[in-house]
């Protein structure tokens, strides 16, 4: 690998995971909303709606206004419908979805994953980092909630883009952010299709977080020996 100078980390499922499933959340404040339904059911529905639902895609300089709330709004009622087998009423999805939606931003919802805090520490001094992220502006306070917001150039999610990962257009945008060729930047993810392949379709350098066999610190080692290796060949 050619010398890198910026690495750009996926967030969900890279360097956040959420401290209970999707389904238990789901279920438990449903049931204030007077919907009584087992998790692992919402469980499966949230992650069949979630491959159902076309992925975010608008108009080039036209993101959207609603930070792609509505988006979510639509997988929230997929999910319900499916689950209960028909639509929610209206007066019941709405209240519903802005709790959920209010509730994924909380402190304390999200988690760092083990490796995430000292695979930053490890390139904090030799490399520029940024978050590139299938994500809307809630993911800047969660990151701030975290702790880890500060110790990236930039953040980047779709809903400013308009386009979500493995789209080019928010690749591109994560290079002009970055002022540098895609050859001197490494994007890290757990998706392959989004974050591994989309990235190198972008010229960029990628690798695939699959852990417990390949973790953030792994591919930072591996980052290290690289540039090592780039360093002796220059002497």
């Amino acid at each position: 690998m050619p010398p890198v100078s910026c690495v750009f980390f996926d967030a969900a499922g890279t360097l956040i995971r959420l401290r209970e499933p999707v389904g238990e959340s789901y279920a438990r404040i449903a049931a204030r909303h007077g919907i009584e339904v087992d998790p692992q059911p919402v469980e499966t529905a949230f992650r069949q709606a979630w491959k159902a639902t076309p992925p975010l895609l608008h108009p080039d300089g036209q993101p959207p206004a609603d930070d792609d709330a509505s988006w979510w709004r639509a997988l929230v009622a997929r999910t319900f419908a499916t689950v209960t087998g028909a639509p929610l009423p209206e007066e019941t999805l709405d209240p519903l979805f802005a709790e959920l939606y209010a509730h994924f931003a909380r402190p304390g919802v999200w988690e760092l994953y083990e490796d995430a805090l000292p695979a930053l520490e490890h390139l904090r001094d030799t490399h520029r980092l940024f978050v590139l992220s299938n994500f809307d502006r809630r993911l800047l306070t969660i990151l701030d909630d975290l702790g880890i917001a500060s110790r990236f150039e930039r953040i980047l999610v779709s809903s400013e883009v308009g386009a979500s990962k493995p789209h080019p257009r928010i690749f591109h945008r994560a290079l002009a952010a970055a002022s540098v060729p895609a050859s001197q930047c490494l994007h890290l993810g757990d998706d392959r299709k989004c974050d591994f392949e989309g990235a190198q379709q972008a010229g960029m350098h990628s690798r695939l977080v699959d852990r417990p066999g390949t973790t953030l610190l792994t591919l930072v080692t591996e980052l290290d020996g690289n540039t090592k290796a780039n360093r002796d060949g220059e002497k």
